[in-house]
């Protein structure tokens, strides 16, 4: 597509044509004339035959004007107006061919293309609004699985003081978590509208990792899966960390999701060349080639078996969070055989590193 060029739908050329014609036209006026008194014709035929002329002149250049006119403008802007018609009745499936090929685009193309555009934006955006709960429906099934889970509990009698202390901590966490949760989600809203920034600040990565990992020891043990973790004893990275620790939810969520009961879940950490580097492995059903390639899409699903655990959104987020903060991820997969994805991140200045530990 060449932006640079864009031809004009009444360009100078036809101008010089319609000059041409009438210039001709004058000289044939001036030849019937000259012919006129040469042949002694009435007065009546020499005054009547010039108006015929240019009556015929001026009803043919007014035909081919008008045909021009409805080529060129009038036509494609009804079907401008019948597409925008449809777009506003909720059709967000209109397409408009452009009228030229592609080396010989004028503004009218360029206002078609501008539309299709336009129309596949609100379509996207559509998409969006209309499937938004189901594919976020994920990211708040964890805690709002653990507050009923604890809430039943509280249900039963007979426990002890302590238990039920227990029991409401554990509810409390979970709101908390939820409330963090969507704090998130509408952050991640603004940082694809470019309104919010990340907000770096040094913290321990470690412990971070830590954190997100022992929240979800309800869904190993009930799944009996191995959960195994390999961390340094401290990192200080200088990112936005409640970004970041979206990206762990979503990274281990999904592994414990797609693991089978008694599969094994991995989460390793280490520093090396500038970067701190995150692994989270799985023993799950994996991800064939032709959907690694569409994982990170919006409302992608890989597995159609899990659509109703939702899997569309969380790895979009995930990717948009580390392309505003300077990381990145990969994936390596293969159906039946599990999943590994690998963030990195950019270590500050005061990244500290020391022997692995185990959870």
């Amino acid at each position: 597509m060449k932006r640079s060029r864009m031809d004009s739908l009444f360009p100078l050329s036809l101008f010089f044509l319609y000059l041409v014609v009438l210039l001709l036209m004058s000289g044939v006026h001036t030849g019937l004339i000259i012919l006129a008194n040469e042949e002694g014709w009435s007065d009546l035929v020499q005054i009547s035959l010039p108006f015929l002329y240019w009556a015929a002149v001026a009803a043919g250049l007014t035909f081919f004007t008008r045909k021009k006119m409805i080529q060129t403008y009038d036509r494609p802007m009804k079907e401008l107006a019948r597409a925008a018609g449809q777009v506003a009745q909720g059709d967000f499936s209109v397409y408009i061919p452009p009228i030229h090929t592609a080396d010989r685009y004028d503004y009218l193309d360029r206002m078609i293309l501008d539309f299709n555009q336009m129309v596949a934006e609100l379509g996207s955006l559509e998409t969006m609004r209309t499937d938004f709960i189901a594919n976020v429906s994920h990211e708040f099934k964890t805690p709002l699985a653990a507050i009923q889970n604890y809430a039943q509990l509280l249900e039963q009698p007979g426990l002890s003081p302590k238990e039920q202390r227990a029991c409401t901590a554990a509810i409390l966490g979970s709101t908390r978590r939820l409330s963090a949760l969507v704090t998130n989600i509408l952050k991640l809203n603004k940082l694809e509208s470019q309104q919010l920034k990340p907000q770096p600040v040094p913290y321990d990565l470690c412990r971070q990792l830590s954190d997100c990992a022992l929240a979800f020891e309800p869904v190993w043990e009930e799944k009996q899966i191995e959960f195994d973790a390999s961390l340094e004893d401290r990192t200080v990275i200088q990112a936005d960390a409640s970004l970041l620790e979206l990206v762990w939810n979503n990274l281990l969520s999904n592994a414990f999701k797609f693991t089978p009961p008694g599969g094994r879940v991995t989460l390793t950490q280490s520093c090396r060349d500038g970067w701190a580097v995150v692994t989270v492995a799985d023993t799950g059903c994996g991800i064939s080639p032709q959907a690694q390639k569409h994982i990170f899409d919006k409302f992608y699903q890989a597995d159609p078996s899990h659509a109703s655990a939702g899997n569309g959104l969380g790895l979009a987020l995930v990717r948009r969070v580390l392309e505003r903060t300077g990381g990145r991820i990969t994936v390596d997969s293969a159906e039946g055989r599990g999943s590994a994805f690998t963030v990195q991140l950019p270590l500050g200045t005061s990244a500290m590193q020391s022997e692995d530990t185990a959870l």
